[in-house]
């Protein structure tokens, strides 16, 4: 048996050694309370045990999915490597301990763009959002940015974590590790 978490992390070393651009880019699938699915880009900020992390604004329509229904998929895309990693659970909000340890790693640009964004908020013009940023950067300047209290951090605790590795004349691997109390399931799936 292998432990997934483990398995994850040889093949995101790879991709790191491979992948020309982002190789933490995920994307994330989440539903509203009605169900309506909605997919975009992320970038993986953390993975132990406890699951996969990315941050973003919890008022945009991410946060607003993950507050009604807290599930979501994930899914790893490595062109250069040929392989997939497709991760579903529930999904729990890091601390603000955490959310404030990464906060503090960002860009002072990125973090100056997280207080003058309304992420997913209609957007009257380009200039109204710069004219924001340049508020935020005076109004922050000489100091520190602390992290905005809508800004924050989610980790999907996978329930479910399937591995695909392509094959010749689309006979692929799929491994499937599902949750099983402390533990981890492993089966094949046909490709």
């Amino acid at each position: 048996m292998t432990d997934p978490h483990a398995l994850f992390e040889e093949w995101l070393a790879e991709a790191r050694l491979s992948e020309p651009n982002d190789p933490t880019a995920m994307a994330l699938a989440t539903a509203d309370a009605d169900g309506r699915p909605a997919v975009r880009m992320v970038l993986l900020k953390g993975h132990d045990d406890r699951g996969f992390v990315f941050y973003t604004n919890g008022r945009s329509r991410k946060g607003a999915d993950l507050a009604a229904n807290p599930q979501a998929a994930l899914l790893f895309h490595w062109k250069s490597l040929r392989r997939q990693v497709r991760v579903e659970g529930a999904v729990e909000g890091v601390s603000a301990a955490e959310a404030d340890a990464y906060f503090a790693t960002r860009a002072r640009d990125s973090q100056l763009g997280a207080w003058a964004s309304d992420q997913s908020a209609p957007l009257d013009s380009r200039a109204t959002f710069e004219a924001r940023y340049q508020e935020m950067k005076a109004r922050f300047e000489g100091g520190d940015v602390p992290r905005p209290p809508h800004w924050t951090g989610y980790r999907v605790r996978p329930e479910r974590i399937e591995f695909w590795n392509d094959r010749a004349f689309r006979l692929h691997e799929r491994r499937l590790f599902t949750r099983a109390g402390d533990g981890w399931d492993e089966i094949l799936l046909y490709p």
